[in-house]
């Protein structure tokens, strides 16, 4: 039986269309309230945070900002009102800070701390999601936020003045906790000078201008640098966590490459002078910071495990920070072998700190403190505290990850500890040992070429049995890493100790 033109023509029923209809809008307005939700609800917090939301702008030029103190309760930035216009603007107390807080200018907008915290100092927001909603319906909705730092003024002051004249940088942190206690770079600027509205233009364009020292620069979170042998903990970290090299791990060959150079891929990696013609372990090559041993340990961990153990310290990205970080990385990952390396040579060199890595203070002194938490990184932060007409709130600590498990980092600790304290292990690492405190680190002397002097290293930690503060230290063109690096370290660890007690 057929259908007719008329059955064939006859129209559907209309209640199957309005029910279709229906179900398209029921989609378009449930894909409107998740994508609203997104943003009202998920995002809220980050957009009401970000530095060019046009509510923070305008609070930034009208409101009074957020105090900042460091962790005894000393003033960083305060505010003033310019007599001409009544508006607020910054005022800065000690240089030393000028890095790590930055500025507040109405004529150049902010930098460092008062960027990142920008919403937070301008009280358009607290951190609270629920308490940033509802605030835009109070009769006052600001609330300037009072930030308080983890950096002790005593160690920062100290820090900027032992390095003096030279460019370069000191990071000290709890292993435990992450707090910042300095974060020192120089030269350093007169970020006071910036935020008054009288010297403002011809202060930022002095700074600006000055392309030598370039103090706009955070050497201690933007800086790379070639590390040298500080880089050796790195290898022994993905060696031992890997499981491809033992602290007892001893190379046949190493007595004559001793002598005639390491050769891999037809070049020689030689050893620094006064190394013996012997084979080594973990704390010995340590000790005596041999290149060689530390090149055959990073040919035998693979370049693979060298990269991806790096990376769980942070290597390859910026680091989760309140200032811009660098990336820092092993290998520049152009070429076609394991790990991004071109080849084995590139890989041997590495392996002791030379080739293509580049790595900044801070991810450096993440390295030590993961040995000192026992092979746990916990994530870096400047600000402990924040407080309010509302109440206060404290920055918790949080762990970025496992590196390595606690035996491997106890027996790096003990090498690290020969590296400070043996007799062959203070040629390298002169000043680093805090008297009457166990202390471990590792020097280093980052070649570059050329007729200019070495950048000089120092990382390390105290006390080695029950780590309570760790340190990076650079000084650029400084020499051997026991000439600048290490006697710096060692003076700003005691400093720690006689501040803070043993």
């Amino acid at each position: 039986m057929t259908s007719s033109p008329q059955a064939a023509s006859r129209p559907k029923p209309l209640g199957r269309t309005i029910g279709h209809v229906g179900l398209a809008l029921t989609v378009a307005f449930g894909g409107i309230a998740l994508g609203a939700g997104y943003w009202q609800v998920l995002r809220s917090p980050d957009l009401t945070r970000a530095p060019d939301n046009p509510a923070v702008i305008a609070a930034a030029r009208n409101v009074v900002r957020g105090m900042i103190v460091d962790r005894d309760g000393k003033v960083l930035a305060s505010n003033k009102r310019s007599t001409v216009t009544g508006e607020p603007y910054r005022v800065y107390p000690d240089r030393a800070f000028s890095t790590v807080i930055g500025y507040a200018s109405t004529d150049f907008g902010t930098a460092g701390l008062e960027h990142a915290w920008n919403a937070e100092l301008t009280g358009v927001s607290n951190r609270d999601p629920i308490g940033d909603v509802l605030r835009k319906f109070q009769t006052d909705p600001y609330d300037p936020q009072k930030l308080t730092l983890g950096i002790s003024s005593v160690l920062q002051r100290a820090a900027v003045a032992g390095l003096g004249d030279d460019r370069g940088a000191v990071v000290m942190l709890d292993p435990t906790t992450g707090e910042i206690l300095a974060l020192a770079s120089t030269p350093t600027y007169d970020s006071g000078a910036i935020a008054n509205p009288k010297t403002s233009r011809d202060a930022f364009a002095a700074v600006s201008g000055d392309t030598t020292g370039r103090p706009l620069v955070t050497r201690a979170t933007q800086g790379l640098y070639v590390p040298g042998s500080v880089f050796k903990i790195v290898t022994a970290i993905a060696g031992l966590g890997s499981g491809r090299i033992s602290a007892s791990t001893t190379f046949a060959e190493q007595p004559k490459a001793e002598r005639d150079g390491l050769l891999v891929g037809g070049f020689r990696v030689h050893e620094h002078p006064g190394v013996p013609s012997q084979s080594f372990n973990l704390a010995s090559a340590t000790e005596w910071s041999s290149n060689i041993w530390y090149a055959l340990a990073g040919l035998r961990t693979g370049g693979d495990n060298l990269v991806a153990f790096a990376k769980r310290m942070g290597f390859g990205a910026p680091l989760p920070f309140e200032l811009p970080t660098s990336s820092s990385q092993v290998t520049s990952g152009g070429g076609s072998g394991p790990g991004g390396f071109s080849d084995e040579t590139e890989l041997a060199n590495a392996s002791y700190g030379q080739a293509e890595t580049l790595v900044t203070p801070l991810q450096m002194a993440l390295v030590a403190a993961t040995i000192a938490n026992g092979g746990t990184l916990m994530k870096p932060h400047l600000v402990i505290a924040t407080s309010g007409r509302n109440g206060s709130r404290t920055i918790a600590p949080e762990q970025m990850g496992v590196v390595i498990g606690p035996d491997e980092a106890a027996a790096i600790t003990a090498a690290m500890q020969r590296a400070v304290e043996s007799s062959i292990g203070q040629q390298f690492t002169s000043g680093a040992k805090v008297p009457g405190i166990p202390t471990a680190g590792k020097s280093g002397t980052a070649e570059l070429g050329g007729t200019g002097a070495p950048h000089s290293w120092f990382i390390g930690f105290a006390s080695a049995d029950h780590p309570r503060v760790a340190i990076a230290v650079i000084v650029e063109r400084g020499g051997r890493g026991g000439a600048r690096a290490a006697p710096l370290a060692g003076d700003l660890l005691a400093l720690y100790f006689k501040t803070f007690g043993r």
